[in-house]
């Protein structure tokens, strides 16, 4: 089955830039990207690339190369989904806030939606692919709603999770370590998989494509994200035992890293992990544990979380601690609000806790991030419903110059490694700053011995001790 027009529902993080680079790759597919969201398709189609949602180096190139060609985005749903012979689900799906597994489980509402929309529309044969992170045996789920709502059409649905990397997802996709997709083992799902296989083979040689059934497919995502994010806890975890013995957790991680069983990557100490898929997959899957009576199991992943929160709780202490027990008025700028460089995503940024917990120490909090705006900023504050949205503005200001929002500081926090910060003139910044003034470097991307030798009074996570 060859196919000729793709739909996919959901213009995030993750359709978007995936859609995208498909259609670079696929010119002879017409690929159309869905979303109910006016503003965020209008922010696609504008002709200001630098105003795209979603912020990826070298996204604009691809989206200007492929757009109006055969790369789309629409709101008219079902228009797209009439037309479509495959169609990718990638719609968000948070940790539930309310009801059984709150805090834990997925909350697949959104997922369902689609799905009864899929049916309602569809009046030929379609390949349904979750694109989106979903729970193990989502996939049955899918299928039992187009079964028992839809037109008597014929559905296959296929699992095809990301391993995407905020900030590198257009290399990611142009050279992915692999492709995985799952889907059933009759004929009628073997051709489905092979079809999918067909798009990719485009670009991606087919020995970087795996196929799986359904299950392992879904169960693999949250296993990736889980095995990486217990790296970076684990790091963290050794970088407060280094603070407290003297040694430097660089020189650790540096040492362990060359061990070939082991590798180098992930394990870089820092005020720990954020984004959209590293917290929400673990507990996740702790939740998939516990609902099967595997409590150990579910602790033990657990941990990776508690192990986060900690890390981020234990910066924001050390601020409050070194500033002489109390930063009530005093001015803490912030350089970088997205969980990570590269991106604009500020989904479970460590900033945002770190904000939180300076706020409620009335500290005055100056912000600055080069892809993040004010309204996210405070967006991510008022979620938190800490304080009211007026004690939120009068005691956070964000800034769109560094330098301005380093101006009369008492500190610094660096909460995202991006690299113009290493760039910035920091004598500059010192002599601007009360004094002592202190640099706490929760990415540990700067210059220790320099920025001592200009004056600051440095900390980094895992060296020296308390």
């Amino acid at each position: 089955m060859k196919i000729k027009n793709i739909c996919c529902i959901g213009a995030g993080y993750v359709g978007g830039p995936t859609m995208a680079v498909i259609a670079q790759k696929c010119p002879h597919i017409k690929v159309t990207v869905v979303d109910i969201n006016e503003a965020r398709i209008a922010a696609w189609n504008d002709k200001d690339l630098s105003k795209l949602p979603v912020f990826e180096p070298g996204l604009d190139d691809i989206v200007k190369g492929a757009r109006d060609r055969n790369l789309f985005f629409s709101t008219d749903v079902d228009k797209a989904i009439d037309e479509a012979e495959m169609i990718f689900i990638s719609v968000n799906t948070p940790t539930k806030t309310y009801g059984k597994g709150k805090g834990m489980a997925a909350d697949l509402k959104y997922i369902e939606l689609c799905a009864r929309q899929i049916a309602r529309v569809s009046k030929t044969d379609k390949i349904v692919v979750e694109k989106s992170t979903l729970p193990v045996r989502t996939a049955s789920a899918i299928k039992s709603i187009l079964d028992n709502t839809g037109n008597h059409v014929q559905f296959q649905i296929l699992s095809n999770p990301e391993f995407l990397a905020e900030g590198t997802a257009v290399p990611d996709l142009l050279n992915p370590d692999r492709v995985l997709i799952g889907g059933d083992t009759t004929p009628e799902g073997t051709k489905a998989v092979n079809a999918l296989v067909e798009v990719y083979e485009n670009w991606v040689p087919k020995a970087q494509i795996l196929t799986t059934n359904v299950w392992s497919s879904e169960l693999s995502k949250l296993t990736a994200n889980a095995f990486l994010a217990q790296r970076v806890s684990s790091i963290n975890a050794m970088s407060e035992l280094c603070e407290k013995t003297g040694a430097d957790v660089d020189e650790v991680a540096k040492a362990i890293g060359m061990d070939s069983r082991i590798g180098s990557k992930f394990l870089k100490a820092s005020v720990g992990f954020g984004g959209s898929c590293f917290q929400k997959d673990i507990l996740n899957l702790v939740y998939i544990a516990k609902s099967y009576g595997l409590n150990k199991v579910a602790d033990y992943w657990e941990q990776v979380i508690i192990m986060n929160d900690h890390q981020k709780q234990r910066f924001s202490d050390n601020i409050v601690n070194t500033l002489y027990n109390t930063v009530s008025g005093k001015k803490i700028t912030f350089l970088g609000w997205a969980f990570k460089k590269d991106t604009n995503d500020t989904r479970e940024s460590a900033a945002i806790k770190v904000a939180d917990n300076l706020l409620s120490e009335q500290a005055n909090i100056s912000v600055f991030d080069p892809k993040v705006v004010g309204e996210r900023v405070y967006a991510d504050l008022d979620y938190l419903k800490t304080r009211t949205t007026e004690e939120n503005r009068r005691l956070l200001n964000v800034c769109k110059d560094p330098y301005q929002a380093c101006n009369e500081s008492h500190a610094i926090a660096v909460l995202t490694e991006w690299d113009e910060f290493v760039d910035y003139d920091w004598e500059n910044i010192y002599k601007s700053m009360k004094k002592p003034a202190f640099v706490f470097d929760g990415r540990g991307i700067l210059n220790q011995k320099t920025l001592e030798k200009i004056g600051f009074v440095y900390y980094k996570i895992g060296s020296g001790i308390d």
